[in-house]
């Protein structure tokens, strides 16, 4: 055993993408429950630190870590199997964070720690809800979500049919 603390480094990915603006219409996408199911499916963002998230018909929960409108929202990542109660997975953290950048917003998107062996997985994921993002605040419809991983599943070097679970 050994007391002393251990210095390590946690697996993380992050995105940056540049919207069309203003601020807060991109604030909204990412908040508001009416605008989730257009690229994220059907969720509840709380609105407060302390708020509950639960995303994707509860397939993810969590709690809000950090509610600055129309800036910064971040919250903790539980990821639960249908019927569960307990996550299996080890809890992570998601941060959007968003600056004005003349008429559009750069939107950086930041998740951590990924666990071994979902790194890929992961940034196909995130790559894919972005896509979507996108659209919506573009105003297009987005396409299917299958439309989309299978097209970031090849970017990543992803097996669609061999999830990491």
């Amino acid at each position: 055993m050994n007391e002393d603390g251990q210095m390590t480094t946690a697996k993380s990915v992050r995105f940056e993408r540049l919207l069309p603006g203003p601020i807060e219409r991109v604030w909204e996408y990412l908040t508001e429950t009416n605008l989730l199911p257009g690229w994220f499916g059907e969720g509840v963002i709380e609105h407060r630190s302390g708020g509950e998230v639960r995303l994707m018909g509860g397939h993810i929960r969590g709690v809000i870590t950090q509610w600055n409108p129309p800036r910064r929202l971040a919250y903790t990542w539980n990821v639960f199997n249908p019927g569960e109660v307990t996550s299996h997975y080890p809890e992570s953290y998601l941060m959007f964070e968003l600056e004005p950048r003349g008429n559009d917003v750069l939107l950086t998107l930041t998740h951590l720690p990924i666990g071994e062996g979902f790194e890929k997985q992961n940034a196909m994921g995130w790559h894919t809800f972005l896509d979507m993002l996108g659209a919506a605040v573009r105003g297009s419809v987005p396409e299917p979500r299958n439309a989309y991983m299978k097209r970031n599943a090849e970017r990543y070097g992803v097996d669609l049919a061999n999830l990491a679970r």
